[in-house]
């Protein structure tokens, strides 16, 4: 079946950027019935409203990791490439290059990323699914919501998180990720998600937690969508390294995608 971007079905898109926002900080308890009662005046429906903040808690885990991280960058190039590119992941990606190759040709056939890319990035993020994280997104993005540094952000991203319920692409039970909220095998926060996910496999659902189809075209779709430029190079100084920085802003990882793609072309310009 052919690919088809999916429209969110049940209200808008541009609920993601609230007009207005529940107040921060104070009791947790409070902050969540103000947030339910604008996410309902938003079009949010009462069962996914239930199931999503029913039973739902503060997760000082969250807020402890996020006030401790630090700068993962200040390693050089080739310290952090060293690390990331072993030879391990470039045997695994290389092997998956080969189970998935037919899949692979209809991404880059349709979105004009480089299959390379798609798999450093696949591999780089969670081992090609093998660490997607395993926190409740709606519960860590209601922490950090609250918390009043990046309250706007946060309620926009936990937003983004009940469209997905709503819509059907993962309940909340399966809706898990990492401390900030990033869900699947290629880490999409839920404005990313909602923005850039596509339904590859037909089933219609955008589901990337276990849908490789859904997961590869999505990750190349958000490259597509920020201006790649197909058939270009993609190293540092080009064009689409530039359009990288819709992915992640550090060079040095960025360095490093490149670096990885280029391994699995067996080359390393």
């Amino acid at each position: 079946m052919s690919a088809r971007f999916v429209a969110a079905v049940v209200f808008s898109l541009a609920l993601i950027a609230p007009a207005s926002a529940a107040k921060c900080g104070g009791q947790f308890e409070n902050f969540i019935s103000e947030f339910r009662r604008e996410a309902a005046a938003k079009g949010v429906p009462a069962r996914v409203l239930s199931e999503a903040f029913d039973d739902i808690e503060y997760d000082p885990k969250v807020m402890a990791f996020d006030r401790r991280q630090r700068n993962t960058f200040k390693r050089s190039w080739e310290d952090y490439a060293r690390t990331r590119v072993t030879p391990a992941r470039v045997k695994r990606a290389k092997n998956l290059l080969k189970r998935h190759q037919k899949l692979f040709d209809r991404v880059e056939a349709r979105f004009g990323v480089p299959r390379e890319l798609v798999m450093a990035i696949w591999t780089m993020e969670t081992d090609n699914g093998g660490d997607t994280g395993k926190l409740p997104v709606v519960k860590t993005l209601a922490t950090l919501a609250h918390d009043c540094r990046r309250t706007d952000l946060f309620q926009g991203e936990l937003l983004a998180a009940l469209q997905i319920i709503a819509r059907g692409d993962l309940s909340k039970r399966d809706l898990l990720g990492a401390y900030a909220g990033e869900i699947g095998q290629t880490q999409f926060l839920p404005s990313s998600y909602i923005k850039y996910g596509v339904d590859f496999d037909g089933d219609g659902h955008v589901n990337l937690r276990r849908s490789v189809p859904d997961v590869l075209a999505s990750t190349a779709n958000l490259l597509a969508v920020n201006g790649w430029q197909k058939g270009q190079p993609f190293g540092e100084g080009t064009q689409n390294f530039m359009v990288l920085r819709e992915w992640n802003r550090s060079e040095v990882y960025r360095k490093t995608l490149h670096y990885f793609a280029e391994q699995l072309r067996g080359r390393e310009d």
